[in-house]
């Protein structure tokens, strides 16, 4: 397992200095924000994508997952979606997971993450959401399963799944080993699950983990490590006792002001725990 830090904290630095950042924190890993002003796939040619190559490999960072989650380039945190009524508003997150899919087999990283749905329309039922998204999927599985990067859904605070019982049917009922889980631990634990509880129940479709705090009001807000109420040692007891043996990276996009401070401490906090639960990085 390779930790790693996601430049969604650095978006006032440019992609190549957020690398030189989170490696001198001593990150082995970086999950890369596919969106502005990061890698945002229209914005990257061949040539482009050789120089964000080039700087991992100086560096000595393994891309551990390509966030292709926000489209603030032309929308927002989470529209365009899978699930919004017009067709044109779907064609643009299709066209985009389908762009993040080729990057990643490019710059060699195993799995993108993708958002689970979205908000739930206005007047929309939840059957006719998730066949929206599932024709979405079915857009994109094809050329994932070609490349052979996963696509991991990441639930999510109020949109269309947020919950083990409602991301484990999804991806459950998909039959392509392609599609996955990217386990946001604070965001099961702000639906009000125990983390390593839900860990252990989607154990079989967790292709990359993120890993913040979250304080005990189960408020959707990712705190530095050691400044919230969840339990890691825990979790890092499930994926030790599991044999996890995919990546994990630190998402702390709030603290774009101080992003290597917070990715300092929050190393600090966590390592000791890794390594008192058998967990190498």
């Amino acid at each position: 397992m390779v930790f790693g830090y996601s430049t969604n904290a650095f978006v006032k630095f440019s992609l190549l200095d957020s690398f030189d950042r989170i490696a001198r924190l001593g990150f082995k890993g970086v999950e890369i924000m596919c969106d502005q002003p990061h890698l945002y796939p229209p914005e990257y040619d061949e040539e482009k994508l050789k120089t964000v190559k080039t700087s991992l490999e100086k560096n000595g960072l393994k891309p551990t997952n390509l966030n292709s989650f926000t489209l603030f380039a032309v929308g927002d945190t989470y529209l365009p979606s899978w699930i919004e009524p017009e067709e044109d508003r779907r064609k643009i997150r299709v066209d985009h997971t389908l762009a993040c899919l080729d990057i990643a087999a490019v710059i060699g990283c195993g799995n993108i993450s993708i958002p689970p749905g979205g908000p739930l329309p206005a007047g929309m039922t939840r059957q006719e959401a998730l066949r929206l998204f599932h024709q979405g999927m079915d857009q994109v599985i094809p050329r994932a399963e070609e490349l052979g990067v996963r696509l991991l859904v990441e639930p999510e605070p109020d949109l269309l799944m947020e919950r083990t019982s409602e991301i484990k049917p999804f991806v459950a009922d998909i039959q392509s080993a392609i599609v996955g889980v990217n386990f946001d631990i604070g965001h099961f634990f702000c639906a009000g699950e125990d983390p390593a509880a839900a860990f252990e129940e989607l154990f079989p479709w967790v292709g990359h983990i993120h890993i913040e705090d979250i304080a005990p009001t189960r408020e959707h807000n990712h705190l530095i490590a050691g400044l919230g109420a969840i339990d890691f040692p825990s979790v890092f007891a499930a994926m030790k006792r599991l044999e996890y043996s995919h990546d994990m990276s630190l998402e702390l996009y709030p603290y774009t002001d101080r992003p290597e401070e917070a990715g300092r401490e929050s190393l600090a906090h966590l390592l000791p725990m890794m390594q008192a639960a058998g967990l190498t990085s």
